[in-house]
């Protein structure tokens, strides 16, 4: 049974060390409670008070971490049934399949060719993170020529215990998933995730087995698991994954308290398809969605799917603040300043680039706010703009004029910014965006 705030604090240190990152052991203890801190962050608690704390204050849904480097991820985690109550953290994962049947060559041909699927997006990179091999015999060499051919991170599909275990040597200090567990080699591949020191994805018959499935391998020693609930249906698998979350959110049913991963794959062969069922599991709290393959046109939309489900949506979505280069520009091309309100940046950049101007646009960090709300908040302030185009962004160091554009809303900050900038021209931009393309080819610094 979860603990109250003041029944964790009570069993903290009590000397307000700051250690965890906030001020006081009450504060931590009420992040604690609510689930936005975690109990590793104070290195004081005494071993009998971590013991209490580890039960009550672990998640409802157990996070576990699969895979190594730039495609590490983690499943599960998350405390809310719906992303308005607080937010979604551990965003869904895309896999590809790749039989053991290809040749290493055929298999390095295809991750090379997934490894180009990459987006830059609001200063994020949106790309898969997921090869699943599936085979037998040849399980082993299939999983090394994913990992020495791309930076992907694996997960295994093999019933034979045998086979999981020379792929997971393979893959030792890769953190690969191994499965699936099922009630007829349960024992074997809990021996070998035990061995290998890595997490399991289970395949039950039906939901009901799945809580058999994890208390079994709960007994076994192995707790970090992923579950499939063995519907191969659109239907069935988002309703198993509705229900599963369910239970384990609302009906606080630890047998459930586990990430899921679905094969779209497996329901249909046609790819477009998948897609579809995958994009339904983005909203309704699929795990890890594996595919028969990637495919460019077909990936990026499941990508902003992704990205658009897991933003918080109590936050903005935003930029990350810094110069953004458009158009290959020149130490002699204009220079723009906006903040990083996520479409703000779109529709300037946008039509920067439609106007062929080469241009370096300025992001400032406002929190998300847009030039008149920020405007308004002292967000982006004359001095505060100023400060960050002539001491902080470093563009002077990439142009030779020390001419800056501001947005025509913005307007009033124009005195502060030249008592602010030193030897600088500030210039009013246009109010519209639409304005730009004229605005900027009539530009002289």
């Amino acid at each position: 049974m979860a603990l109250t705030g003041i029944q964790i604090f009570k069993l903290l240190p009590g000397t307000n060390c700051k250690k965890c990152g906030v001020p006081t052991c009450l504060a931590f203890a009420m992040n604690l409670a609510s689930g936005k801190a975690e109990l590793d962050s104070c290195p004081d608690v005494k071993p009998e008070s971590r013991e209490k704390l580890s039960a009550a204050s672990a998640p409802p849904i157990r996070p576990v971490a699969i895979g190594y480097g730039d495609t590490a991820f983690k499943v599960g985690g998350e405390t809310v049934q719906y992303r308005h109550e607080k937010t979604f953290y551990n965003p869904s994962v895309l896999a590809a399949l790749i039989e053991d049947t290809l040749s290493p060559d055929e298999i390095a041909e295809k991750v090379k060719r997934y490894q180009k699927f990459q987006y830059a997006r609001v200063g994020l990179n949106l790309r898969p993170e997921l090869i699943m091999v599936k085979g037998g015999p040849n399980l082993a060499a299939a999983a090394k020529a994913v990992i020495d051919n791309s930076d992907f991170s694996v997960a295994l599909y093999s019933e034979d215990p045998s086979a999981l275990k020379a792929a997971a040597a393979v893959l030792a200090g890769k953190n690969p998933l191994i499965g699936p567990a099922t009630a007829a080699n349960i024992k074997d591949v809990a021996a070998v995730a035990a061995e290998a020191k890595v997490p399991v994805w289970l395949k039950a018959k039906d939901i009901d087995e799945v809580a058999v499935l994890t208390k079994a391998l709960n007994e076994a020693g192995v707790k970090d698991l992923v579950i499939d609930s063995g519907a191969r249906t659109p239907k069935g698998v988002l309703q198993d994954s509705i229900a599963i979350r369910r239970a384990a959110l609302v009906g606080q049913n630890r047998d459930y308290g586990y990430g899921t991963i679905a094969f779209p794959c497996e329901i249909t062969p046609d790819l477009g398809l998948q897609v579809a069922v995958a994009s339904s599991l983005v909203a309704k709290y699929g795990g890890i969605l594996v595919l028969s393959e990637f495919d460019g046109s077909l990936v990026f939309p499941l990508l902003l799917a992704r990205l658009n489900i897991f933003t918080d949506p109590q936050r903005p979505m935003t930029v990350v603040e810094g110069i953004y280069p458009i158009n290959n520009p020149t130490e002699n091309s204009p220079v723009l300043v906006t903040t990083n309100f996520s479409l703000t940046y779109f529709i300037v950049s946008g039509e920067v680039e439609g106007s062929r101007v080469p241009s370096w646009l300025l992001i400032k960090d406002t929190e998300g706010l847009s030039v008149m709300t920020a405007w308004s908040a002292g967000k982006f302030s004359g001095d505060d703009v100023g400060m960050f185009v002539g001491k902080k962004s470093g563009i002077a160091e990439k142009i030779k004029h020390k001419s800056i554009i501001i947005p025509g809303y913005a307007a009033a900050i124009l005195g502060d910014m030249e008592e602010e900038l030193s030897g600088w021209k500030v210039l009013i931009g246009p109010r519209e965006a639409a304005h730009l393309p004229k605005f900027l080819k009539e530009f002289k610094a």
